[in-house]
């Protein structure tokens, strides 16, 4: 819902969070997304200090000329030993660490970024000649430590450039971004609003306002509000909410309910600095846009086993694009001949967290489908807001062959690449069955929808909408690297039967 509309508000009646054991802190072993952040940024520092020591023992040594091309390992003979290299990068690591650079992009300004980039640079170099002055080291060239220094600071402003442009482009196109609900819709709650919504970079997406008991609310946030914040753990499940923000003082218990519902869904608790800072008495400050606030909770999410899900979704796909590339250009010209119309049929489905993409088939219905679909309605042979008919008129002759290989959503396989499916999850649905959808069927749109998934291999023929809804959220409860690979061979194996419809 655009943060321009007026919201709905739900019906007053209670829906309290269940009880658990009350935490803040994060479960051992776990590994927070901002930590990962943080480790890939320093990995990537890493390198682009060899890159600078390579290209400044050429410059030094060889010339800036194109005949040369030194060799790592060569230069580090012939420029810095190891030592030295070992010191100044572990000095620019915890310099920027000092400095907060490894920080999300949304808590700083670019150029305060580049500022604070370019003083570590400078304050690891110095401390790298005033290690050489200590130990008395008059064999290595002053000229290529130097150029080093000079070197990582180009390449890591560059390199924060890059980072900073690619999480904007993510944002901007719906990917990466927090849902998020402001409790207090009084004149702080308003300002803030304005500012996720005009500043698109800071990566949320404003979802509404929850009064508190004795609030009063700004005039121009009261088309806002979606309800009070007895109610928001029920507002949550339904707008997706990722993030929720405190603007407005509440009482100890109602926070401590807050956070303990909040550990329930997964979802990020900030207050304004200010607000309930005897909570949070050594949480580190942070900015959004210009308001500092402190964290009273983190999300626990499998950080590190959703990095390695998306990097399989990518090389997988991309692989199977690559060898299956001639069976879909001989599918796309058997498609040209059967019928008149397009190759591929593109319609908007519901994705992670509600999120809306464009879902990628090749056609396998006339062109006038999605019309004819209203006088078919009364053949319905599925549960609920689902549709399917076993001998659907509309399907083409050889949409009926595809269907039967599921050979009609190999095109997916760009929508996995995309990053808005992946190779295993639920199916994604469209926006009119989510809006039949009871709350908790809502759950199933919690994780990145997917080209096969438990129903796909189990359950295709089964008409219940319930045991089509019961087999995602088990997926959901139960998710794991392993359950994917175990989906994706049973998968081959429904493909080779030809079960589809």
């Amino acid at each position: 819902m655009a943060a321009s509309e007026p919201m709905v508000k739900p019906p007053e009646d209670d829906y309290p969070p269940r009880p658990i054991p009350f935490t803040r802190g994060r479960p051992r072993g776990s590994i927070s997304e901002a930590t990962l952040t943080s480790a890939t940024m320093m990995v990537a520092d890493v390198l682009a200090v060899l890159v600078a020591l390579s290209l400044a023992s050429g410059v030094r040594f060889y010339g800036a000329t194109a005949g040369w091309i030194p060799t790592f390992w060569r230069g580090i003979r012939t420029s810095l030993s190891p030592g030295y290299l070992m010191f100044f990068v572990g000095s620019l690591l915890i310099v920027n660490r000092w400095y907060g650079v490894y920080g999300p992009r949304t808590k700083q300004k670019p150029w305060h970024e580049h500022r604070r980039t370019v003083q570590a640079c400078l304050a690891a170099g110095l401390l790298l000649c005033g290690c050489m002055y200590v130990m008395h080291n008059t064999m290595i060239s002053r000229g290529i430590v130097a150029y080093l220094i000079g070197f990582t600071t180009v390449l890591l402003c560059i390199l924060r450039a890059v980072w900073r442009h690619a999480f904007y482009r993510r944002h901007e196109r719906g990917l990466d971004t927090k849902n998020v609900l402001i409790v207090g819709a009084n004149h702080l709650g308003n300002v803030i609003r304005k500012q996720i919504v005009r500043q698109g970079h800071l990566g949320r997406s404003f979802k509404g306002f929850v009064r508190t008991a004795d609030g009063v609310p700004h005039p121009e946030a009261r088309s806002f509000l979606i309800g009070d914040l007895a109610q928001w753990s029920k507002i949550a499940r339904k707008h997706f909410v990722d993030e929720i923000i405190i603007a407005e003082q509440c009482t100890a218990a109602t926070i401590t309910e807050v956070i303990e519902a909040a550990h329930e869904l997964d979802v990020d608790v900030l207050a304004v600095l200010g607000y309930h800072d005897d909570l949070t008495p050594e949480a580190p400050i942070e900015y959004l846009a210009n308001f500092p606030v402190v964290s009273l909770h983190r999300r626990n999410g499998k950080v590190v086993a959703r990095l390695l899900k998306r990097v399989w979704d990518l090389a997988a796909s991309a692989g199977l694009l690559v060898i299956i590339s001639p069976i879909m250009l001989m599918i796309a010209l058997l498609i040209k001949l059967d019928s008149p119309g397009p190759v591929f049929y593109i319609s908007q489905r519901i994705g992670k967290r509600g999120r809306s993409f464009s879902c990628f088939k090749f056609r396998t219905m006339a062109v006038d489908a999605d019309r004819l679909k209203t006088s078919l309605c009364a053949h319905n042979e599925r549960s609920g807001p689902l549709f399917k008919i076993r001998n659907d008129p509309r399907v083409t002759r050889i949409g009926r062959h595809l269907r039967k290989f599921s050979l009609d959503e190999l095109p997916q396989l760009v929508n996995a690449i995309r990053g808005d499916m992946s190779l295993v999850g639920p199916r994604p649905p469209l926006a009119s069955e989510v809006e039949a959808y009871e709350l908790e069927h809502l759950r199933r749109l919690e994780v990145l929808p997917g080209l096969t998934g438990l129903w796909q291999v189990g359950a295709r023929q089964d008409p219940s909408f319930d045991r089509y809804v019961a087999l995602d959220l088990t997926y959901v409860e139960n998710w794991s690297l392993w359950l994917d690979l175990k989906i994706l061979a049973r998968t081959a194996q429904v493909v080779l039967r030809g079960t589809g419809s």
